[in-house]
């Protein structure tokens, strides 16, 4: 018996943090064994960046403004609505090879699973923002804000991460297989990220899209991201809709609202579908 198991015991846990970050280690180590999993968190931002920026960049006219610092707040806020498809994944996964079952059976904390699943997932999406932060400085984006209008951005991107997560919580609790969370989050997300402000101004939509897309929460962190760093945000000043006139509070709103009415909901979607 080793000294581990004396001080712990058989059927102790060594407390909630501790077990969170075992959980959350366990899948940062996956990732750093299969680095073609990362794709979605290097490769594909980078080829938005540098496909919008160079090949449809010249032919897309922002009226205040250079494209490329309006492209900027679009890939980020994307790529973060598409962190709630890595975590779906990684719980599917679990489900599929049986992890799941392993896990039930150890000395672990109540929340410990989803809670390492979470902080993983937070903590993975600090890569593309810095992988996009860097691609966009050399395409020719620039911070133009003030310092505490740069970090209320990278806050809110972080937050925003974070509260996304419970859609893929969701997701993955109710499809048991990875193949069925590729589907459904290609078929949800996409529409999501493209009937929104990420690459083009609202305006120039058909008129019913411009009403879903001023709603879409991407558009409202698009936009957020834009104005705290005073980048071009082709919004027209005409405009009275609440989340193109207030992008920043909207965002907050939806990351709140996330946060405190599905987030409970998944972890109780979860506990019934590992208890089958």
């Amino acid at each position: 018996m080793n000294e581990t198991t004396q001080q712990v015991g058989p059927h102790k846990s060594r407390g909630a943090l501790h077990d969170v970050w075992v959980i959350a280690r366990r899948g940062l180590i996956h990732m750093k064994r299969q680095p073609e999993a990362l794709s979605d968190a290097t490769i594909q931002p980078l080829m938005f960046v540098l496909l919008f920026a160079y090949v449809f960049g010249g032919a897309i006219q922002i009226p205040d403004g250079n494209y490329r610092e309006f492209l900027m707040g679009g890939i980020i806020a994307q790529t973060l609505v598409f962190s709630a498809f890595g975590v779906a994944m990684s719980l599917a996964n679990d489900r599929k090879n049986s992890a799941v079952d392993r896990f039930r059976s150890l000395p672990i904390a109540n929340g410990a699973v989803l809670g390492g699943h979470a902080v993983a997932n937070v903590l993975k999406q600090v890569l593309p923002i810095t992988i996009m932060s860097l691609a966009g400085l050399v395409v020719g984006w620039r911070i133009r804000g003030g310092f505490v209008d740069a970090v209320h951005a990278y806050v809110l991107m972080i937050a925003f991460a974070f509260a996304i997560i419970w859609i893929g919580v969701l997701l993955g609790s109710l499809v048991e297989t990875p193949e069925g969370v590729t589907g459904i989050a290609f078929a949800a997300l996409f529409p999501l990220t493209f009937v929104a402000s990420t690459f083009v101004p609202v305006e120039s939509m058909p008129g019913p899209l411009q009403v879903v897309a001023r709603w879409n929460p991407t558009s409202s962190l698009s936009d957020a991201l834009r104005i705290l760093f005073d980048n071009p945000t082709g919004i027209p000043s005409q405009s009275t809709a609440f989340p193109t006139q207030h992008p920043v509070l909207y965002t907050w709103m939806w990351v709140i609202g996330l946060v405190v009415v599905v987030a409970p909901i998944s972890i109780r979607v979860y506990k019934r579908s590992i208890s089958k």
